[in-house]
Parts: structure tokens; sequence; C-alpha cells
């Protein structure tokens, strides 16, 4: 029962969508008065076939604001890029320059630990005989 309540349902707000469709169109389309004056309109809103091939060749070139727009996007790069080795330039001098100075340091400190050694060698080695 309730199948065919709802199937009458559809039909029936199918048929008054159908017409109100219907009437819309034949209150759209009145007369012909306005075809003739879509005619006039219509020689007004297209151009000559000469015009329209002109405007078209005008437009299908890029502007010169797109191409001044890459120029410019290329120089930002390359400067980026110029500004990212010279920091990676001198990243890596300053770490071989650390470097040199740790390993200069590690060589003065060994030297003097030798010497210091050296001077006070009284004959125990290993150093664990030194303190029993």
């Amino acid at each position: 029962m309730s199948w065919t309540r709802v199937f009458v349902l559809t039909l029936l707000t199918t048929l008054l969508i159908l017409t109100f469709c219907s009437v819309v169109r034949s209150a759209a389309v009145r007369g012909n008065t306005k075809a003739a004056n879509s005619k006039g309109s219509a020689r007004k809103v297209f151009t000559p076939e000469s015009d329209a091939s002109n405007f078209l060749k005008r437009r299908s070139r890029r502007s010169t604001r797109y191409y001044e727009f890459l120029v410019e996007q290329r120089v930002k790069i390359a400067a980026n890029e110029r500004w990212r080795e010279n920091n990676e330039e001198q990243r890596d001098e300053h770490e071989h320059y650390v470097e040199e100075e740790r390993d200069e340091q590690n060589e003065r400190s060994r030297e003097t630990n030798e010497q210091y050694r050296e001077y006070h060698y009284d004959g125990l080695q290993p150093r664990y005989y030194w303190f029993h």
C-alpha cells in the first residue's frame, strides 16, 4: 500500500513540475516583436570577421608583463642560488678552520703531555704502579 502512495505522489509532483515549466516557457515567448530586435542586437554584439581575427591575433600572444614576470623569477632564483652557494662555501670554510684549530690544539696538548711524562718519568710504567 505504501509503495503505491509513493509512486502516485512522485507522479503528481512530476506532472506539477512539467506544467510549471510549460507555463514558464509560454510566458517567456510572447510575440515576434523581440525577434526583430534580436537581429539588431546581434549586429551590435558581433564584430566583423577582420576585427575579430585581429583581436584574437593580438590576444593569442602572451603579454609583456608575463615575460617580465618570468625574467624577474629567473633573476630571483639565480640570486637565491648564489646566496645559498655563498653560505655553503662560508660554512665549509668555517668547518675547515675549526677542524684545523682542533687538530692543532690536540697536537699541542699531546706534545705537552709527552713532555710532562718525559720530565716526570721515574721508571715506573704503567701508571697503576704509582698509586699502590
